[in-house]
């Protein structure tokens, strides 16, 4: 059985803080050079009180909202991806489904990626819906990247915005969930991680140290080796491209648009021009939202829609944290 994108939405915090507000924080830096370096103007930040559940449930809300020929009632799997989670257990997907007042009857967890973490859900829920599991899965994603960083990390707080998405994968829609192509490598864990929080290292290790830049270094906040998550972009980015248009039997002439995750504009268009993919397929839509982790893509493809863009067989590709990579074909209807 076929599987399609049925619906998208996503929701923002209220909160946003500027280029302005952090060259206020961080002199050293100007708002053009932020801009330039990132393509990133502002970003909305989760409130104290705010998590990624709470902002999933506000997307799952307005997708309803907005979709009114859909119902709560038909949803009959719920999957959500974060990497910020209400709690150790129970999964934030359970606490999500009680909110939303959907039927019991059905199906709930949590995945835990990060860039890769919207293509990978829209893996698991086409085949929820190829295996006649589910006819209508509610596929959420959400992060706080935020509450992970470290007040004075003046890199990673230029880059990062909260966010969470909505999305219903059914037996129909408006795009057809193709072929996939996905690649995991461990090595690559700790470049892109917190360490402290887990069972490995349950309680906070208090290492702060600041290198010769002034940046901050500390297993207790999010910590993200820029060079390294570059070198495995350009690495394996065109490769997962390839694989991805060789499954669906296309080649790049034949796509309508190309949506990567919304890393840093810098990443963005040196991969582009490294695949030779044409300026006016490829959608950059992270400019008043910053990176939102697994929210960018479906974020990005609301937008596109939204403003005419989507057409013809569009790819997507997510890749970061894990390290973790993951490509698609949706077909428009």
């Amino acid at each position: 059985m076929k599987a399609y994108i049925k619906s998208i939405s996503y929701s923002l915090p209220e909160k946003v803080v500027t280029n302005e507000e952090l060259v206020a924080k961080f002199p050293e830096w100007t708002v053009e050079k932020i801009a330039d370096k990132v393509g990133v103007r502002q970003r909305h930040v989760a409130g104290e009180e705010e998590t990624a559940t709470d902002l999933a449930v506000k997307a799952a809300e307005k997708l309803f909202a907005e979709n009114p020929g859909l119902t709560k009632e038909s949803i009959d799997f719920v999957l959500f991806c974060t990497q910020s989670p209400d709690y150790l257990l129970p999964t934030s997907a359970c606490l999500i489904q009680q909110r939303l007042g959907l039927r019991t009857d059905i199906g709930a967890f949590d995945f835990n990626l990060g860039c890769s973490g919207y293509v990978y859900g829209l893996s698991v829920a086409k085949g929820l819906i190829a295996g006649g599991i589910a006819k209508n899965v509610l596929l959420l994603t959400g992060e706080t990247y935020n509450k992970h960083l470290h007040p004075r990390d003046k890199g990673n707080r230029t880059i990062f915005g909260d966010a969470a998405t909505a999305t219903v994968v059914s037996t129909e829609g408006f795009a057809e969930i193709g072929e996939f192509a996905l690649g995991t490598d461990g090595r690559g864990a700790e470049n892109l991680i917190i360490k402290s929080g887990g069972a490995r290292c349950p309680e906070k290790v208090v290492d702060l140290s600041f290198d010769e830049n002034g940046n901050p270094h500390s297993s207790d906040y999010l910590f993200m080796n820029g060079s390294e998550i570059f070198m495995f972009t350009q690495k394996n980015v065109p490769v997962v491209v390839g694989q991805t248009l060789a499954k669906n039997n296309l080649t790049l002439e034949d796509l309508g648009l190309v949506i990567f995750h919304q890393a840093n504009s810098y990443m963005l268009n040196f991969l582009r021009k490294k695949i030779k993919i044409p300026q006016e397929k490829f959608f950059i839509n992270m400019e008043n939202i910053g990176n939102t982790v697994s929210n960018s893509i479906p974020i990005a493809l609301y937008d596109a829609k939204k403003q005419g863009l989507l057409h013809g067989p569009v790819l997507v590709c997510g890749f970061g944290v894990g390290y973790s990579w993951g490509g698609c074909i949706l077909r428009l209807y």
